[in-house]
Order: structure tokens, then sequence, then C-alpha cells
């Protein structure tokens, strides 16, 4: 079964069983210092800034830092990994770098743990950290199975470089570092398309009888003699061949062996309809990063177009293999490994990426994917609940918010001078241009207080919407239900509908389906991901 857990992948990782997983791709925070939103669907005009963060991607070296890195190097790490991190530590100094690779270090360890003996990782990184993780790998992997680093061309133009004054080249490029388990690692030979110039000048042979393409390819055996390779005279020239004398007839009979001048080497016909294509290399520029307009974005920080992970999981992995991303983030990996009969493990620390990837699953595969997937962290009881909010108030909220299809407030502190609105649901009135709004409070202290409904009116009078629904912890008193009851109905100006204007709802109700808010449809928060097409060959994937 596969498999969404929510929560720290260091608190996770050591749950996973000794080389259970045969691929793992980890896209990790960059040290970029920067904050990523996920912005959110916009409908009917409204303002398109709207969205929420969705991780901090800013390090520094602080105490905790400090205690983390002691308690790594007084055995938390294999010796050879500890020394590699002090290095590190001696080289940068105390400064933010060290901090990041301090909380890489375990992980990967983990990560190395997990993996089977045929298993690989791809850890996708950009340049002003690769050189730093790659020590720390080849002293975690060894550096006899580091295979391939990897350039994936993002981008042709980059923003913001000489026209602004930059003294260096366009940075429209990231690496991915690919390293073995062990030597016995599972690799498919990918192929991509031929571009026209290589057609035209390698297949530029027309065969007159049948009118197929070919190209001429060298038949002489390399290393000769001492590669066992036969010697003997091929229409009038003598070399060591790759072929036997027999199958050197048997060509020449079928007419696959040209010679096109006399004297010239004999060389074999390769039709251009029996090729693969070209053969991946370790420079990828035929996958472009998602653009605004890609039909695949869906807003999240970071997204990775799915033909980069459909080529790794290809690659590394073989239908029904299980596939490991440690900050799994919008999905991609785990739709990826969906489209091509993989089973997957996805592991990410907000739970804003949970809900993301639960309903970017069942936009693309339906709802029979989402139901076969085992979700681990969030509540499944009102006990996980009260546990979610004593860890997490704030991932309580964005969680209960999200229950009823609700988009969760972007901050905390946001919320100073704006008390009472915690989410907002968006619905259309009149037309696609008209939009109404629904404002959502969580409170998820067991106390009941009245003033909770009407601080929740007064966040519906202050922005102008036409309901608020308070989603409560525990049961909603006899004075919450009463405060709701006096604020009347609101009728839907084009379907006649009416609505309760303020509803108190216990958020175990909701986890039961034993009661949900009584709302107009409403437009779904995010951005809708693509249907994925059954594929012709689906039935031999799966």
């Amino acid at each position: 079964m596969n498999k969404l857990y929510y929560g720290d992948n260091l608190d996770i990782l050591p749950s996973l069983g000794d080389d259970s997983v045969d691929l793992v791709y980890l896209d990790p925070p960059f040290n970029s210092n920067r904050n990523y939103n996920v912005i959110f669907n916009r409908q009917g005009g409204m303002e398109a800034s709207a969205q929420i963060e969705a991780f901090g991607d800013t390090w520094h070296w602080t105490p905790d830092t400090e205690v983390e890195y002691t308690t790594l190097r007084q055995g938390g790490l294999p010796t050879n990994v500890s020394d590699a991190l002090h290095a590190l530590k001696e080289l940068l100094g105390e400064n933010d770098a060290t901090a990041y690779l301090v909380n890489m270090a375990p992980r990967l360890v983990q990560l190395h743990r997990v993996l089977k003996s045929t298993g690989s990782l791809y850890l996708h990184c950009d340049p002003t950290m690769s050189h730093y993780l790659k020590v720390l790998l080849d002293a975690v992997f060894r550096p006899e199975n580091f295979v391939n680093e990897i350039t994936w061309k993002r981008a042709d133009t980059v923003k913001g470089n000489f026209g602004q004054g930059a003294k260096h080249f366009g940075r429209n490029a990231d690496t991915i570092l690919f390293y073995g388990k062990s030597p016995k690692i599972t690799f498919n030979q990918q192929f991509s398309e031929y571009s026209d110039e290589y057609l035209g000048s390698t297949y530029k042979y027309v065969e007159e009888s049948t009118g197929r393409r070919y190209s001429l390819i060298s038949m002489t055996g390399p290393g000769g003699a001492a590669k066992g390779n036969p010697y003997y005279d091929v229409l009038g020239v003598s070399r060591y061949w790759r072929y036997s004398r027999q199958r050197m007839d048997e060509l020449i009979a079928a007419g696959m062996v040209v010679q096109t001048k006399p004297g010239a080497v004999p060389r074999r016909k390769q039709y251009l309809d029996e090729g693969k294509g070209v053969a991946v290399e370790s420079i990828w520029t035929d996958i472009p990063a998602l653009s605004s307009a890609s039909s695949e974005r869906l807003g999240y920080p970071t997204q990775k177009p799915v033909a980069l992970l459909e080529r790794i999981i290809s690659t590394s992995s073989n239908p029904g293999d299980v596939v490991l991303d440690p900050f799994c983030g919008c999905g991609t990996t785990v739709d990826a490994a969906q489209r091509l009969g993989r089973q997957w493990i996805g592991i990410d620390i907000t739970y804003i990426a949970i809900d993301l990837i639960l309903k970017r699953l069942q936009d693309s595969h339906g709802d029979a994917a989402v139901k076969n997937i085992d979700v681990n962290g969030l509540p499944r009881d009102i006990d996980g609940a009260k546990a979610l909010f004593a860890r997490n108030p704030f991932d309580f909220e964005r969680w209960a918010v999200s229950l009823i299809n609700c988009e969760p407030k972007a901050k905390r502190q946001d919320q100073q001078g704006d008390k009472g609105v915690d989410g907002v649901g968006r619905f259309i009135l009149k037309g696609p241009d008209d939009i109404g709004q629904v404002i959502v409070s969580v409170k998820g202290s067991p106390t009941p207080k009245p003033a909770d409904v009407r601080e929740l009116h007064g966040a519906v009078e202050r922005h102008q919407a036409q309901m608020g629904v308070l989603l409560t912890g525990r049961e909603p008193s006899r004075g919450e239900r009463e405060e709701a009851e006096h604020d009347g109905y609101f009728e839907h100006p084009a379907t006649h509908q009416k609505n309760p204007k303020i509803q108190v709802i216990p958020v175990s109700a909701i986890m039961s389906r034993q009661q949900m808010p009584n709302l107009p449809a409403l437009i779904l928060p995010y951005i809708k991901a693509q249907r994925v097409a059954p594929a012709m060959n689906q039935a031999s994937l799966f």
C-alpha cells in the first residue's frame, strides 16, 4: 500500500525497515534564504497574491544547532560521516550553510539505511550547496558508489542577470547527485528523441527498395585480438571484426553490409525505425521547468515537472518497486510513481503539502487511488485531533479548515488585529466574477466561549462576507449555538437557497461525516491537477 506521512522525516524514517526501498528522490530546501508560498486557486478577479507559507528555507547557526551538532559528533552518526561533517564545519565555520549540512547529515544516513542493495538515491540541489552535499554523500555512500552528477537545464533564459548589473553567467541549471547503495544498482537506460539535426547528419541514407532511412555503423572489433575479436577479410579489407565470420556472411547476404567505395572499411546498416533514440547522458536539456502557464503547475514552490521524475523513476526502478520522497512537497514524485506503476512513500513536514498531495492524486488518478493510501500522522479520531492541537495549534487550524474544502489563512502573525479568521471559503453568487465568502474560525480549546461566535460574527461583518463557520475541538455549548442562531440566514441571490449565516460545528462531527457545514458549492482552494489519461499499456505496468 502507498504511504503518506505528515511529520519530520527524521522522526519517521527510523520506522521504515532496513533495505525496504528501491529508489529515493529528494529535493530538500536549497538554503536559499527564502520563504516559499503556495498560491491558491483564483476565481472571479480575486487577488492573485493570496497564498500561504509552505515552508521557510532559512537556516541559521543557533545554540540548538550547536547542541544537535555536538550530539551527532558524539555518536549520532557513523564515524566517517561525523568526520566529514566536522571537516565541513572547520572549513565553513558556524554559519547558515553549516547549519543546513547538520540538518541533512542524519537524514542522509537514514536514507542510506532504508535503501536496498540494488537501490539508488537522487539528491536534487543547486550549485550553492551541491559540492558540500557531495562530500556528505561520499561519506555516507562511499565514493565508489557515486554514479553521476546530472545537470538539469531548467531554463533557456533567467531573469535579473546582465540587465540588472549581475557579474556572473545566467544560473539556469540545477544539480542532481546520483548515488547507488552498491555497484548492483537497477539501471534501465533511457532514450530521448532524435533531433532534426541528428537525423539529417546521421540517418542520411535511404534504402531504395524499402524507403527506410538508415545510418552506417562500425563493425570493427575494439581491442582487437586482446578482446577475442576475429581477424579476416571482408570485401577486400582485413580487420579485427566484432562478428564471427559466419555472422558476417549472414549480414552480407541480408544486404546489411555497405562499402561506400572500393577499399573503404565496410559498415553495417542501422535503420532509423529500429532505433530507440539517443541514449540519455548526464546533461539534461530536454525537460523544461514549469512555466507560469503550464497546465501542470499547482502553485507550489519548487514544483518540478512530472517528466523529470518519470525519467528518474523509469531509470532506477521497475514496476512494483518502492519509491521514497522524504521532502515530497506537492507530490510530483508520488504522482509520477503512481503513473508508472510503482509503490511509493511520501513524507512532508507541512500539513498543507499532505492535503495538496491527496487532492492532486484524486484529481489526477481518481478516488480509487486515494482510497489505497495509508495516511499517517493526521488525526483519525478526536483524540488524534486533540494531540495535533497540542503539538501544533496552527497546523490543527489548517487541517480543520481543509476538512471543509476551504483555504487556510496565510500566517499566524497576519492574524494580529484580525481575530476570528483562520480560513476562507469562496462560492459563486450571480456569475463567475461575483464571488461570495465564508469566513472560517477554528477553536481547539476545550473551554466553550460564546464570545468566539461574536468574534466570528465581527469578522464576517468586517470582510463583508456572507457566512461564517466556527469549527470547535469539542462539542459546542448551548450558549454558542444560541448565539449563532441569532444571526439568521443568508439567501443565495441566484438559487434562493437559505443557509445559516453563522454555523457552529464540532470537528468530531465532520470527521465522522455526521455533520458538514450547510454551504453553497465552494470553489476548491487548490489549483486543480490535470487528469491522467490511461496509457495504452497501463495494464502491463500494474
